[in-house]
């Protein structure tokens, strides 16, 4: 995560009212917080309305950290719940553009169409798995954050976390799996036979 080594005595500062820290940890992380929050969200002005309210309840919360955990999961914490809370707010998700998605797994400019498609379809479908196990996977593969940093985000035990992503990885085999069959009732099965070994070993 960005800064760390950086981020303690800047913290400590800044728990201590010195402003001027505060300002360069929220820069610092201020990006991160605001791909999370779009990661969640799926639209740029709520994703900045989240990052904003974000750093509001940081700068109200930061005399109260104490140094009990790096303070960027203090931090990924606070986007985290507070982009939860607002998806329970509006009680829906807004499924992501083809040009805003980042691809769960990376893949480059120049991936092939059927890459990009799979890539796609992929992410709606975790989206669109239960919140917790949306959770899991947005913060494992989507923010590359380890089981155990990713349970301390969520507030809940690592175990919980990987029960979760096997879970996660579970549906979407058997989502990518009648995508598939669909797909190539409509459109043959020579190129993606060559494909469906290779997207599903991603869920293995």
């Amino acid at each position: 995560m960005p800064g760390e080594d950086g981020d303690s005595d800047l913290a400590q500062r800044a728990a201590a009212g010195d402003r001027a820290a505060f300002a360069t940890l929220a820069a610092r992380h201020y990006d991160r917080v605001h791909a999370l929050a779009w990661r969640w969200c799926g639209a740029r002005a709520e994703a900045e309305d989240v990052a904003q309210e974000t750093m509001e309840k940081m700068a109200r919360g930061i005399r109260g950290f104490r140094g009990d955990c790096a303070f960027s999961t203090w931090a990924y914490r606070i986007a985290y719940t507070t982009a939860v809370d607002h998806l329970r707010a509006r009680a829906r998700i807004v499924p992501l553009a083809p040009s805003q998605m980042q691809p769960l797994a990376e893949g480059g400019a120049d991936d092939p169409p059927e890459d990009v498609a799979m890539n796609s379809a992929l992410w709606r479908a975790v989206r669109a798995l239960p919140e917790q196990q949306r959770d899991a996977v947005l913060l494992v593969y989507g923010e590359d954050m380890s089981h155990a940093e990713a349970a301390a985000t969520m507030g809940c035990a690592e175990k919980t976390v990987s029960w979760h992503v096997h879970e996660a990885k579970k549906r979407l085999k058997i989502l990518l799996e009648a995508l598939i069959a669909f797909a190539a009732s409509l459109l043959g099965l020579a190129l993606l036979a060559q494909r469906f070994g290779f997207w599903l070993g991603r869920l293995a």
